[in-house]
C-alpha cells in the first residue's frame, strides 16, 4: 500500500530530477514557506543524491510578512534589497538551478493597503529585472511545485478544516501531478511528448492571428512574425531540460504587443501577491488595456495596471484544453501554478524572449522591435471556459478552428 510518505518522496524526486532536472555539481536555490519544510528537506536531499554541489533555501513567513504589511512605515514598500537582487543574478551567471516552493494563503494580505501591496510589486519587479531576464529566456533550470499551508487548504476545501483540509489538497496536487501513478518521471515524459506535438502543429500553421470569442469575451491577439510555441518543457542556455511549472498542461507564445484588440474577461479568480481579483475584464485597443473593470480588487487590478507602461499589454497566450486533469477536478485552486492549467490564459507584462526566433539572444531594445512586450511584471489571469471558441488566422485572412467548445479542435 501506498503512504503518503511514499508520494512525497516521489513529489520530490519529481521537482528534482523533472523539474529542475539538477545537474552534478549545481547549486540548487529554493524559496519556500516554512510550512514548507518536511518537503524541502526531502527535495535537498534528493538533490545531494543526485549529484547537487549545494543546496540553499531562502525562508519566507507569511506572518512577519503580514506584520510588515501592517506595521511598517510606507517607504518600507518602496525599497527592495539591492544584495538580495544581485544575489539571484550572481547565482544565475554561475549556472545555479532556481526551485519556488508556492502554497500562500490566498487572503493574506486582503486587509492590507492596495498601495502598499502595489509599491512592493513594483520595487521588487525593478530590483529583480536582471534576474528576471534570466528566467524570461530560459538561459537557467527553474521550477515551480506547490505545497499546501492550512489556510491555502481550508480556501480550496472550505467544508474542511486544519489536517483534514491539507490532506485533501495534498490528494489533488498529487492527482494533478501525476504522483498517484506507479512511475511519475516517466509518466511526465509521455506527457511533455504529448504537449509537443501541439507545439509542433502550432508552429507549423504560423497563425497571423488568433480570435477567441466566449461569454464576455471578443479578442483578436496578433502574433509576432518570427513568433515560436513552446510546450510545457522547457530547454537551458546549457542544453540541458526542465520543466518551468509542475503542474503543466499548456502550449504558448507571446504576442504582437500592439496587435490587441477587444474585450476579454476572467473565468477564475487571480490571486495577486495576497489580493483577490475576481470576476474582471480588460478592454484592449492597439495592445494597451484602455479599460478594465472587476467585481473584486479593482482597485489592486488598476495599480497592477499602472505598475509600469508595460503592464497594459499582453506578454503571454497560452492554450490549455478545459478537459484536462486538473480542470476534471472542478477545484478552484485560488493558486495561479494550478489553475492556469485548467484554462486557456493570457498574462500581462513581459514576453518569454524564447518564443521569437534568436529571442534568448536579444536585447529588451531588439525584443520590442520585434514585437514582444517588455515589463518588469508577469502576471497570469485566467479566461478559459467551456464555451471558448478560438480561431486561427492565417496571413490570407482564411480562419481554422483551433478551439472549439473549450478543446483543441484538431
Amino acid at each position: 500500500m501506498t503512504t503518503f510518505q511514499d508520494n512525497l518522496e516521489k513529489y520530490a524526486e519529481l521537482a528534482v530530477k523533472v523539474g529542475i532536472n539538477i545537474q552534478p555539481n549545481q547549486t540548487l536555490i529554493v524559496r519556500t514557506p516554512l510550512t514548507a519544510v518536511d518537503y524541502v528537506r526531502l527535495v535537498a536531499k534528493k538533490a545531494y543524491e543526485a549529484g547537487a554541489k549545494h543546496v540553499q533555501v531562502i525562508w519566507d513567513d507569511e506572518q512577519i510578512t503580514k506584520t510588515k504589511y501592517e506595521l511598517a512605515p510606507d517607504e518600507a514598500f518602496n525599497e527592495f534589497p539591492e544584495w538580495l537582487a544581485k544575489g539571484y543574478e550572481e547565482l544565475a551567471e554561475s549556472g545555479a538551478a532556481f526551485l519556488s516552493i508556492t502554497g500562500s494563503n490566498p487572503d493574506l494580505l486582503k486587509e492590507a493597503d492596495p498601495e502598499r501591496v502595489s509599491n512592493a510589486a513594483k520595487a521588487s519587479g525593478k530590483a529583480m529585472a536582471g534576474f528576471r531576464s534570466y528566467v524570461m529566456a530560459d538561459k537557467i533550470s527553474w521550477s515551480i511545485v506547490a505545497v499546501p499551508s492550512v489556510e491555502w487548504a481550508e480556501k480550496v476545501f472550505p467544508d474542511a478544516e486544519g489536517e483534514e483540509a491539507v490532506q485533501k489538497l495534498w490528494d489533488a496536487i498529487f492527482a494533478a501531478t501525476r504522483i498517484h501513478n506507479e512511475d511519475p518521471v516517466a509518466d511526465w515524459k509521455s506527457h511533455l511528448a504529448n504537449l509537443d506535438e501541439k507545439m509542433v502543429a502550432l508552429n507549423e500553421k504560423h497563425y497571423e492571428a488568433l480570435h477567441y470569442t466566449a461569454e464576455g469575451t471578443d479578442l483578436t491577439i496578433e502574433l509576432p512574425e518570427s513568433h515560436l510555441w513552446v510546450s510545457g518543457g522547457s530547454t537551458n542556455k546549457d542544453g540541458v531540460d526542465f520543466v518551468a511549472n509542475m503542474p503543466t498542461e499548456e502550449v504558448f507564445t507571446s504576442a504582437k504587443k500592439t496587435g490587441v484588440n477587444g474585450t476579454v474577461s476572467s473565468t477564475k479568480p487571480l490571486n495577486y501577491g495576497g489580493t483577490i481579483i475576481d470576476n474582471f475584464s480588460l478592454t484592449f485597443k492597439d495592445g494597451k488595456v484602455v479599460d478594465f473593470k472587476a467585481e473584486q480588487g479593482e482597485a489592486t487590478l488598476q495599480r497592477l495596471l499602472d505598475s509600469d507602461e508595460g503592464a497594459r499589454y499582453i506578454g503571454e497566450v497560452a492554450l490549455v484544453p478545459h478537459k484536462s486533469p486538473i480542470s476534471d477536478t472542478n477545484i478552484l485552486f485560488y493558486n495561479t501554478l494550478f489553475d492556469e492549467n485548467a484554462s486557456n490564459h493570457l498574462a500581462i507584462g513581459s514576453a518569454y524572449a524564447f518564443c521569437i526566433e534568436g529571442g534568448k539572444e536579444m536585447s529588451k531594445e531588439e525584443l520590442e522591435k520585434n514585437g514582444l512586450n517588455t515589463s518588469n511584471t508577469h502576471v497570469d489571469f485566467m479566461i478559459g471556459s467551456s464555451d471558448m471558441n478560438i480561431d486561427g488566422i492565417k496571413k490570407d485572412g482564411t480562419r481554422e478552428p483551433v478551439f472549439r467548445g473549450g478543446n483543441w479542435a484538431f
